[in-house]
């Protein structure tokens, strides 16, 4: 009989534990319900697609949009050491690719702009105050099952630059460099990408008073960014990657997440893999370890310092999807326009009507025409661009343009997506390194 009992009493404490009491399994799956299994990719689409313009006019346009964000983002840092005089530290904010997504239960598809220069995953949502005009219709929370507000004391409400603890819960302000701003309530939601992976429970902006120019190109925005609040950060994957086309081809670039970030059966020696770093003063930022840079044969004479993050968080390198051309400290860059311009022999354009920073007068027939090589010097390898990567010529104007340009004194620079262009980029976040691997990206 009291062996019975003792039975009896056993049993009954084990289905209090499980029943009763799940804590241990249920958090488990809390933190489990975002990680991707097996990775999915994402299409990417050129804010400039379906356009009819050439090559030179996609990067004379994209070179617009870049000085722009160049500004945002030497805003930025120079706001990271003065940031008690801003309502928010800003962010680079806009882009030049647009991703294809869903949010909601039913789910409502819409585009994005991907931006790997800050954290906030945010569409706009009625009923709106303030709204832009954008392609989809705005998304409305009422019709959506799985759509839930945030608490002020979550995890994610504390990560916000700047918020405010509200009777309806955690609401947000997130402003750009331009002092574009979006403001609402922050919430979790289902979201779907390819149109196959559904991921629960994502923290997003649900913006009802949106204001600014560089919006309007999508229906919110995927930040990328190395903060908690990012897509990559939430879903809880160390590594990303994306693989992006000519500038002047019409097919689609691609955004790899979870196991299919990376390619196997890639040789070691076309590999080149540099260290991320990492500057308190802008932690969403990916910081590249460039140590100088060659044209043709010739090692610039740039100072050591040039390219690395100063004391008070200003300079550095960081690489950006967003921005199309190259910008680098103007000293680096008038090393580097000199010695192109004493290895091209070609005469200077000086009527400036192309925009860019150096043009040379070429012949109609390019074939014959040698341009030096420009190799990028990181730590851990060395970056040789192919010239379409760096050199782009229009014959209605007989123009060849280095597609480089000069940061100015904002002591910051960045590596932009034409240099990028037929890599595959891989962000590898528990290494911490960055990698280039060559690829034909509208093959992947």
């Amino acid at each position: 009989m009291a062996s019975l009992s003792l039975f009896i009493f056993v049993t009954l404490a084990i289905l209090v534990i499980l029943f009763v009491n799940p804590t241990f399994s249920t958090s488990r799956r809390a933190l489990e319900h975002k990680k991707v299994q097996t990775g999915f990719r994402v299409t990417l689409k050129h804010v400039d697609s379906g356009k009819n313009l050439t090559k030179f006019e996609r990067i004379q346009r994209g070179m617009k949009r870049g000085q722009l964000r160049l500004q945002r983002l030497s805003a930025a840092t120079t706001a990271s050491s003065d940031a008690a005089q801003l309502e928010a530290p800003i962010h680079a904010g806009t882009g030049e690719f647009l991703m294809n997504l869903a949010i909601g239960t039913p789910p409502e598809s819409f585009s994005a702009i991907l931006d790997t220069g800050s954290d906030l995953i945010w569409t706009q949502c009625k009923p709106c105050t303030q709204c832009y005009d954008q392609p989809t219709p705005i998304f409305d929370p009422k019709k959506s099952s799985s759509f839930s507000k945030l608490s002020c004391n979550s995890q994610l409400c504390s990560a916000l630059p700047a918020s405010t603890c509200a009777s309806d819960g955690c609401e947000y302000i997130y402003q750009y460099g331009d002092y574009s701003v979006t403001q609402g309530i922050l919430a979790s939601e289902t979201f779907t990408f390819g149109n196959k992976v559904s991921i629960p429970n994502v923290g997003f902006g649900c913006g009802s008073d949106n204001e600014g120019d560089g919006f309007s190109q999508g229906s919110g925005l995927v930040g990328l960014g190395r903060g908690p609040l990012s897509l990559v950060s939430q879903l809880e994957e160390p590594k990303f990657s994306y693989c992006l086309t000519s500038i002047d081809d019409s097919k689609t670039s691609s955004l790899f997440l979870g196991s299919l970030a990376s390619v196997n059966g890639t040789q070691k020696k076309s590999i080149t893999t540099t260290t991320l770093t990492k500057n308190p003063s802008q932690p969403s930022f990916y910081f590249l370890s460039l140590k100088g840079i060659s044209v043709g044969g010739t090692r610039l004479d740039i100072d050591k310092s040039t390219f690395e993050v100063q004391d008070d968080g200003s300079g550095g390198l960081i690489i950006d999807s967003g921005t199309t051309l190259t910008y680098i400290d103007g000293h680096a860059f008038d090393a580097l326009k000199k010695e192109f311009i004493a290895q091209t022999k070609l005469p200077v354009d000086t009527s400036g009507v192309s925009g860019l920073d150096l043009c040379f007068t070429s012949p109609s027939d390019t074939s014959d025409v040698e341009v030096p090589k420009l190799i990028f010097h990181f730590n851990g390898g060395d970056l040789d661009l192919p010239a379409e990567n760096y050199v782009v010529t229009d014959s209605s104007s007989g123009l060849l343009c280095l597609a480089l340009g000069s940061s100015g004194n904002s002591g910051m620079s960045i590596f932009g997506n034409i240099q990028q262009q037929n890599y595959l980029v891989i962000h590898d976040l528990a290494k911490e390194t960055l990698s280039f691997i060559p690829k034909q990206c509208d093959e992947l």
